[in-house]
């Protein structure tokens, strides 16, 4: 079989920058597409919503066989951002078609919002990938209406992959729950209080799970290579759960800091005067970024540390259909928190 080559949309992110290290480490030809060009790969710069600069982008593009799509553009109406979102997955499949790419698979990221959580939805756990849709809109049944349309007339295949709250090092991406935490961290260490949970009680001790980025770019792999996932939606989490009263308690362990019971807070609101203090101890520590606002997503957090319903996702399916790797939440949090300190993201030295 002559060398597979990857178009990852969104290589920026979280999800699409562990997949394209990994792709590449499998021995893959790997190329981006964004906004932005990404530092050591073959870039394609475009704005996904431009229809005909994406198609002109794509001409050098033509020896596709595998997308990875994980680019995004939210927007706070669920209408807009879903038509937007299918918009842009739909001007790229367009020009793949126009390059004539002999495209194979596409592996599409989803997330727990399939299962209704971002509108108050209690989800019965663990969510399963057969259980039944909601109300549109929602941008993750607009971008698989597409994809359904489009491979009935085509020659390939799709498989989505349900992560849950992905875990990596990607700096200045805002749905970057380390980022969030450490950030939190560091500015509680230099305000001299403790490590306080800035969610509610219940969200302290709801049963929640994690997906690390190492392991979802490698289930990318898999789902890229495997006949029989071609398509399949599949739930991928780390395999555990855990409560964030006692992953809370190890984060504070690992940055030395002591901890203390929640104190809910609107970290939009409530960090907003945060950025000058950010900034004196990103020139102390030699951070590479200094503009708090550029570097987290609060908004991220607080829906995450607000969330007060389990969160569980049954992952047996893709372990039936054969990837079975696990991994410790815990370990991938804090391993994130050791490699963005090494990155000059979050300072190595405590205070």
């Amino acid at each position: 079989m002559t060398q597979p080559v990857a178009l990852i949309a969104g290589a920026n992110g979280i999800i699409g920058n562990a997949t394209a290290q990994e792709l590449r480490r499998q021995g893959w030809k790997v190329r981006t597409l964004g906004r932005h060009a990404v530092a050591g790969f073959d870039s394609l710069t475009v704005d996904l919503t431009d229809a005909a600069s994406t198609r002109e982008a794509l001409g050098r593009a033509a020896d596709t066989t595998h997308l990875f799509y994980a680019s995004l553009s939210p927007d706070p109406d669920l209408a807009t951002e879903a038509n937007r979102n299918a918009g842009m997955l739909r001007h790229l499949l367009d020009g793949l078609e126009v390059a004539n790419a002999p495209l194979r698979r596409v592996v599409i990221y989803q997330g727990f919002k399939i299962y209704g959580i971002h509108l108050g939805a209690a989800v019965r756990t663990p969510a399963r990938e057969s259980d039944p849709p909601h109300m549109p809109p929602n941008l993750y049944m607009a971008q698989e209406d597409v994809l359904r349309r489009y491979a009935e007339r085509a020659s390939w295949d799709y498989v989505a992959l349900r992560p849950d709250v992905v875990v990596g090092e990607v700096i200045g991406n805002p749905m970057n729950i380390a980022l969030v935490t450490g950030v939190f961290a560091e500015i509680s260490r230099a305000l001299g209080i403790p490590l306080r949970f800035p969610g509610t009680e219940r969200a302290y001790r709801q049963l929640v799970q994690f997906t690390d980025a190492g392991l979802l770019a490698r289930a990318s792999h898999w789902a890229a290579i495997t006949p029989q996932a071609g398509g399949e939606a599949f739930n991928v989490t780390n395999g555990d759960v855990f409560r964030w009263e006692r992953m809370w308690e190890d984060v504070g362990s690992h940055l030395g800091l002591a901890i203390a019971s929640p104190v809910p807070l609107t970290l939009t609101r409530h960090m907003a005067d945060k950025g000058p203090l950010w900034r004196e101890l990103a020139e102390r520590h030699g951070l590479v970024e200094p503009d708090l606002a550029r570097l987290v997503g609060w908004g991220f957090g607080d829906f995450i540390f607000h969330t007060e319903t389990d969160v569980i996702s049954d992952v047996n399916k893709i372990h039936r259909f054969g990837f079975s790797e696990r991994m410790d939440s815990t370990a991938s949090l804090l391993g994130a928190l050791a490699r963005l300190q090494d990155r000059k993201a979050l300072p190595a030295v405590m205070d």
